[in-house]
């Protein structure tokens, strides 16, 4: 079988299953949440095993740091992952709730019901834990999954399937609710963009080329950013203490996440009393400050930032 026959075969699969997936009770859909984390936990060494091959290959293959950071797997990081899908499993269940009711002059009522979506797509890089995340919130809200995550972490990702897939198996739920794109080739992708007809949303996550090849690309609606710049915003009411808490947390706890700060906006009224305080816990932890000229006043030690912005910032 080629791969863009198998590409197409997933698909209707995935809609197949997506029609027994949204009819299952919220306690069925828990339940396999919470046996996917325990298997998650369970089988960690294996997961770990696996990610060591992905990691030997971003290695030699001179992928940055940060990049690396992402898609190693540790022990905290498999914990986090199936404390995601516990999480979600405490979630309350969207399906069927009616969020507006409202009475026509002709007395007849009308309202508006959440349903699933049907089959999501989803275009990752480098993080194997967004596809536990991924599969977790699709399964919880009904949707079945098709997840492509990027080559590097190829081996991680169908380990991480796998386990997902046997619980699905376990509570009689169908198994192809949730696929591990098993292709690393771009024009799989392309395939994949086309089937508009099983396929019901797209939601690429990752740099800029991939989110505009995607959006290029896909006959299938496509939730999508371009810019990933993470901002904190301390208001003038802010507890200081507790906003330093926060930024140092959003900065230096993974700096090479994608949603770790990059940009920090300070009311003007507090600049002068909380500029100082949060700069000296960033500086501790090696992080180098740009400012605005009205940050500069208050920095002046600090680099100069690039660029213009209507705010005052580091």
């Amino acid at each position: 079988m080629d791969f863009r026959t198998e590409v197409r075969e997933m698909a209707r699969k995935a809609k197949e299953a997506s029609h027994r997936l949204a009819q299952l009770s919220t306690a069925t859909k828990n339940k396999a949440l919470l046996e996917m984390a325990e298997g998650l936990e369970r089988n960690r060494e294996q997961l770990i095993k696996e990610n060591r091959k992905d990691l030997a290959a971003g290695e030699k293959a001179h992928l940055s740091l940060s990049l690396i950071d992402r898609l190693r797997l540790t022990p905290s990081v498999i914990h986090g992952m199936a404390e995601g899908l516990r999480e979600v499993a405490r979630l309350p269940d969207p399906v069927g709730e009616v969020i507006k009711m409202w009475k026509r002059p002709n007395g007849l009522m009308v309202g508006r019901m959440r349903i699933p979506i049907g089959v999501i797509g989803i275009i990752y890089e480098s993080r194997p834990n967004v596809t536990a995340d991924a599969s977790g919130l699709c399964l919880k809200s009904g949707n079945s999954v098709i997840l492509r995550g990027g080559s590097e972490a190829f081996h991680s990702n169908q380990a991480i399937g796998q386990i997902l897939r046997k619980v699905l198996v376990k509570v009689g739920s169908p198994q192809e609710a949730i696929q591990i794109f098993p292709h690393t080739e771009r024009e799989a992708i392309r395939e994949m963009l086309q089937l508009e007809d099983e396929i019901d949303l797209i939601i690429p996550r990752g740099g800029e080329e991939l989110i505009r090849f995607v959006t290029n690309h896909s006959k299938i609606p496509v939730i999508k950013h371009y810019k990933g710049v993470c901002h904190i915003f301390v208001d003038e009411t802010a507890d200081l203490d507790m906003a330093t808490r926060v930024c140092l947390n959003a900065k230096v706890q993974r700096p090479g996440v994608c949603n770790a700060m990059e940009t920090l906006l300070v009311h003007e009224k507090v600049a002068s009393r909380f500029l100082p305080k949060v700069a000296k816990v960033l500086q501790k932890e090696g992080v180098e400050l740009r400012g605005c000229s009205q940050t500069k006043k208050v920095l002046p030690h600090i680099k100069e930032r690039r660029g213009k912005i209507g705010f005052k910032n580091i």
